[in-house]
């Protein structure tokens, strides 16, 4: 679903739409699967349900997991895109674990809910850079 594109972001393609949540987000399912691939070192209990922060052309977004939303697509509040260009299949870029945390502190997100093992945690280096 998502490769390494840059030091700080990895590219993927999902279908994009307008819906009435406040949040952006993704199916549950693959939200906790890229969070676990993105921000989990792999000791220990760790969390699965931090915002995973994705760029949509120049915005980012906190996104979180939502059983309503339909997998391998992007659900943003209507009022924070363009509905006029959506719904459609667009390029979209995650943000690894230091850039998110970064961008997550930006927002107004506590650094302490951000961390250990979070997005602020240290994250070493995946033999795989591709994120299913």
């Amino acid at each position: 679903m998502f490769e390494r594109f840059s030091s700080s972001y990895f590219l993927g393609r999902l279908y994009v739409e307008p819906y009435d949540g406040a949040e952006a987000a993704i199916h549950r399912t693959e939200h906790e699967r890229l969070n676990e691939c993105v921000y989990t070192d792999g000791r220990g209990v760790e969390r699965v349900d931090y915002p995973l922060v994705m760029k949509l052309d120049t915005a980012h977004f906190p996104v979180v997991g939502d059983d309503g939303v339909p997998s391998g697509t992007l659900a943003l509040p209507r009022d924070a895109v363009d509905s006029d260009s959506l719904p459609d299949d667009r390029p979209v870029l995650l943000a690894d674990a230091p850039r998110a945390a970064e961008l997550l502190r930006y927002a107004g997100y506590d650094p302490d809910d951000l961390a250990p093992g979070g997005p602020d945690g240290d994250v070493p280096d995946r033999p795989d850079d591709r994120l299913a």
